[in-house]
């Protein structure tokens, strides 16, 4: 299975960025997680960060082009007000993952808003840093179609 796992703007502050939201866990080490969890079940995973609201469209259309099978995104801010990270999820027919830190259903009523989910076949929210690494281990369970 080929797995692209997307982060939106701030996700590259992890382990400094409110860690009383966030946690304590870095990128690099969120990446190591995830990377050693897709090694082991045979999954390819490329694992990237953006601020930049086009690169991460381009990052969902490459992933068209390279009949990706999974992406996992979690598009921070750009969850709450990106309609370009919408269309292009909409696009893209493999399996998807709205993936966030923390719940934004507990945090600002601005937080709860979605342009994203109604584009992804799950959400998983509230489950810290160890969401990404479950999301990888729950892959191999799921019947997805690979390219």
């Amino acid at each position: 299975m080929n797995i692209y796992v997307i982060n939106g703007p701030n996700i590259n502050l992890l382990g400094t960025r409110e860690p009383e939201i966030y946690g304590k866990d870095t990128l690099n080490s969120i990446t190591k997680t995830c990377n050693d969890k897709a090694s082991k079940a045979g999954h390819s995973l490329h694992f990237m960060q953006s601020n930049y609201e086009g690169e991460i469209v381009e990052w969902i259309q490459d992933a068209i082009i390279q009949k990706v099978d999974v992406i996992i995104i979690n598009a921070a801010a750009y969850t709450h007000t990106s309609i370009a990270i919408h269309d292009a999820l909409k696009s893209y027919s493999g399996y998807k993952v709205e993936l966030h830190i923390s719940n934004p259903h507990l945090r600002e009523s601005f937080r709860h808003v979605s342009f994203i989910s109604s584009t992804v076949d799950a959400v998983v929210a509230g489950l810290g840093a160890d969401g990404y690494g479950h999301v990888v281990d729950l892959l191999s369970e799921l019947p997805i179609k690979v390219n």
